[in-house]
């Protein structure tokens, strides 16, 4: 169920995301890569966030009235870096004057003009049918990325504090860190990529040790403009080494508008808290987790959906918002439209490759033309592209169900969740946002 019948073949480009991709060369020692070979005789800084170990409420966002809310040290962390490789240079274009616009609309979806993004690309190294595929040392990777992209390493602290440290060595082979670099064609300001275990070349695939490091940066950045994503292949990952995405947009994303409905409850007493919702009235069909007594509840409950639906070869993209504290799982079927030739040519002339940005409600736009008749029912014509059928997605819904360790609400007594429109409960998540504790010990 839900898997490819058959061999696809699409003849496309990926996004270039780092200077050294177009390189076919074996980087090797000497280029101060991302490597081993590199890594360990350099010194990169290091922010140590705090595990958590308690329950996730508002009482854990609480502060002193004198103290004032604190500002998150890890975005100002991040955006001095970021801004600090841009004035290197080390960016193919400055995303800062790509035109955008917020659609009007219910939802109002949100349109950039980026025709810099395609203009230098390589073909795709990996088949797009195929939702698991073994790690290629030889093809693109981002060990071969030089430090200079790299912004800092993000692990969890040995004593419950966050620290960060400006300059920390990696002191063994087996201290697989996780990266933080820059996207060298960013979509938005702030765009970078969160590389978990760089050494252990992963392939592009969600396990439960690294999205659980994703929540915790959508969680340290305390911003609720800072969202977390993820493609996986199949789902217009371009590159096949695990990595997530992340940056910073100034309004809401209008799958975080749409309405929702519950559709779990517990199998058994005690759960762990974690509440599945359905979209409703959105182009693409698409499920909502929230909840959990810890983040690690909810983070397991997403990465075992996640693990299942790779199994089953359905591609499948995700978005992190609200802090870490609401996870959208979209599964897709565009690229299977696509080989089958099923998809309008009035979308593909377009070439938009509807990953979870698009998804999400921010439609990057390569030609003018699209970006000045761009609509309401123009984004919600391609997106619907992108959706899983009724029938399709409702076999997927009881997939993750049942990897989620949870049963579908037979008679949906619980209300409907009204978002649509109302953009009040997305600054309450905004205000409690600037309330989360952010002290950082910063050590030398």
């Amino acid at each position: 169920m839900g898997g490819f019948d058959r061999t696809l073949t699409i003849k496309r480009v990926p996004t270039v995301v780092s200077n050294y991709q177009e390189d076919g060369e074996q980087l090797g020692c000497g280029r101060n890569c991302l490597g081993k070979c590199c890594l360990l005789v350099s010194k990169l800084p290091l922010y140590a966030y705090k595990k958590e170990d308690g329950v996730m409420n508002e009482d854990s966002m609480a502060y002193s009235v004198d103290q004032g809310p604190p500002i998150s040290f890890l975005r100002d962390l991040l955006l001095g870096q970021w801004e600090d490789r841009m004035r290197k240079g080390l960016f193919r274009y400055d995303v800062t004057q790509c035109e955008t616009k917020v659609i009007p609309g219910i939802y109002g979806f949100i349109a950039q003009l980026n025709e810099g993004r395609h203009l230098k690309k390589r073909p795709t190294e990996f088949r797009v049918d195929q939702v698991l595929q073994s790690f290629d040392v030889n093809k693109f990777n981002f060990t071969k990325v030089g430090q200079e992209e790299a912004l800092f390493r993000f692990e969890p602290s040995n004593d419950n504090m966050t620290h960060y440290f400006p300059s920390a060595p990696v002191t063994s082979e087996s201290e697989s860190p996780n990266i933080v670099a820059i996207n060298v064609s960013p979509i938005e300001y702030g765009h970078v990529l969160l590389i978990p275990r760089i050494f252990d070349c992963l392939p592009q695939m969600i396990d439960r040790v690294s999205f659980l490091a994703a929540l915790h940066f959508a969680k340290e950045a305390a911003d609720p403009y800072f969202r977390v994503g993820y493609n996986s292949l199949g789902a217009f990952a371009t590159i096949n080494h695990l990595h997530f995405q992340a940056y910073y947009l100034q309004v809401p994303f209008p799958a975080e508008k749409a309405p929702t409905r519950v559709i779990s409850e517990a199998k058994v007493i005690p759960c762990n808290g974690v509440v599945i919702s359905q979209l409703l009235k959105y182009p693409v069909r698409g499920l909502v987790f929230e909840g959990g007594n810890t983040i690690e509840d909810l983070s397991d409950t997403v990465a075992s959906s996640c693990i299942r639906l790779q199994s089953t070869n359905i591609p499948f993209n995700i978005l992190i918002s609200g802090c870490g504290k609401r996870v959208f799982l979209f599964p897709q079927c565009y690229a299977e439209k696509q080989a089958l030739g099923q998809v309008s040519s009035e979308v593909l002339d377009t070439q938009v490759n509807p990953a979870v940005w698009e998804i999400s409600g921010h439609m990057v736009l390569k030609r003018r033309e699209d970006f000045d008749k761009a609509s309401e029912e123009y984004a919600w014509r391609l997106l619907a592209e992108v959706s899983l059928s009724e029938e399709r997605f409702n076999e997927v819904k009881a997939v993750v169900l049942e990897a989620s360790g949870l049963k579908e609400i037979l008679t949906h007594r619980t209300s409907i969740k009204e978002e649509e429109g109302n953009e009040e409960s997305f600054h309450e998540t905004y205000e409690s946002a600037k309330l989360l504790l952010k002290d950082c010990i910063v050590l030398q």
